[in-house]
């Protein structure tokens, strides 16, 4: 087995760029190679690929060999661009879909009608209708929350990050809708809004994105991720009722907004609390080349857009609407990434599997793809770090959006596509 993950990071390792929360070293840096390899030209974040024929889900899938388990893969269909899911304690699947709908999956049978009661949504740049987290205590209260684009009045393209939150009593439509957070980044770019409640279950983390430059008055810029205060480029910190948490970290300091939790962020499609640990996990998409993961801590700063692994959209060092403000990887005072991606993936969905269906991936991270088309596995060994990865289902050629584990240990994937799909991976045999 040592001889086949030898192999596996070998295999990758033009791709991978593994490092320690304290070195930031590439696999290539070890091998007395240049940094990083040339990053290949990718699409600017906010452009979309043309609907066709090839992003429909084939009905059936043949089963994929891993290392480690093969697995079957179930298509659930019916769904346009969705974003996020939750497990629902009656074994229901809510789903979110960019558009502005919730829908409802019920014993693998996508119901055709969506659930009312969502606010009004702009579906514009990579924004719309995203994240969604049950409260941990939905038994008892029936909480949902959602995360959405709310349109700024007088304008047709400009939108900010909302945390909403409603009641579900798994009805046709949502009760008691309501904005529990409204933020102040207000953006004509993409951006992307990600939630995660913490093991305390009375706090939550929102993350909001502000990855391209766009020279418009009264919008949020990349630069905004280093100015505290503003939401833009933030982690944030709040309770349950959108109100601040007494111990965040700059609560009572001049000039900085009491719900940061931490700052430099550029876009985070993938968040979560680690069940074992408690840190707080996020990856954010990088320009070209870049993509990263971070472990956060209070008051931390991430260094975008000073530093970064990757480059602008152009191919320059720094600069142009989507470049870092220096060639620098790293700067004093400013947190090292605990992995990183040049080429991007763009990754989006983040999970560590901690079930017992998959007995080979307990204690792995995955991350989906949306430029890489990949759904990607990486091992941490016994001390936490990363030492290799594996990506599977490409031969779909689908954008995969978001990753879940279910209560009872299957993984759930959801494609980023018009003709989207809820995926259900079970191992074979099992």
């Amino acid at each position: 087995m040592v001889d086949d993950w030898r192999k596996v990071t070998l295999t990758l390792s033009l791709v991978m760029l593994a490092c320690g929360s304290t070195a930031g070293v590439s696999l290539a840096q070890q091998a007395g190679s240049p940094a990083t390899a040339a990053p290949q030209p990718g699409r600017e974040l906010g452009a979309q690929p043309q609907p066709t024929d090839v992003d429909r889900m084939p009905d059936s899938v043949p089963p994929v060999t891993s290392i480690g388990h093969t697995f079957k893969v179930t298509p659930i269909k019916g769904l346009s661009r969705p974003f996020s899911m939750a497990f629902v304690p009656d074994g229901s699947i809510l789903v979110t879909e960019r558009a502005g709908r919730l829908r409802v999956v019920r014993n693998g049978v996508l119901d055709p009608k969506p659930i009312a009661g969502i606010p009004d949504v702009l579906d514009t740049r990579l924004k719309g209708l995203q994240d969604i987290a049950l409260h941990p205590r939905f038994s008892e209260n029936r909480l949902i929350y959602f995360t959405y684009y709310k349109l700024k009045p007088g304008e047709k393209d400009v939108a900010t990050a909302v945390l909403g939150r409603a009641r579900w009593d798994g009805g046709a439509s949502l009760t008691d809708v309501k904005d529990v957070f409204v933020s102040d980044a207000w953006c004509a770019t993409p951006s992307a809004a990600r939630i995660a409640f913490d093991r305390d279950g009375r706090t939550l983390y929102l993350a909001i994105g502000v990855p391209i430059r766009l020279n418009r008055p009264g919008t949020a810029q990349p630069e905004d991720s280093q100015n505290p205060s503003n939401h833009a480029g933030k982690i944030l910190r709040l309770n349950d009722d959108g109100s601040v948490p007494a111990d965040n970290p700059f609560v009572g300091r001049e000039g900085y907004k009491p719900e940061i939790y931490a700052l430099g962020i550029r876009n985070s499609l993938g968040l979560f609390v680690h069940p074992q640990t408690g840190e707080l996990w996020e990856h954010e998409n990088g320009p070209m080349g870049g993509d990263e993961i971070n472990i956060i801590r209070a008051g931390k700063n991430y260094g975008w857009p000073v530093v970064s692994y990757g480059r602008a959209y152009s191919g320059d060092l720094t600069g142009d609407t989507s470049g870092p403000l220096t060639p620098e990887h790293g700067a004093p005072g400013m947190e090292s990434p605990f992995l990183f991606w040049v080429p991007s993936i763009a990754p989006s969905g983040f999970l560590f599997y901690t079930g017992e269906k998959f007995e080979s991936w307990k204690g792995n991270l995955f991350v989906g793809g949306m430029r890489g088309m990949v759904f990607q596995r990486i091992v941490l060994n016994p001390k936490g770090q990363p030492v290799a990865r594996e990506s599977m289902l490409t031969d779909l050629k689908q954008r995969i959006r978001d990753i879940r584990q279910s209560p009872d240990g299957l993984i759930y994937l959801l494609t980023d596509e018009n003709h989207g799909a809820l995926l259900k991976l079970e191992p074979v045999g099992k």
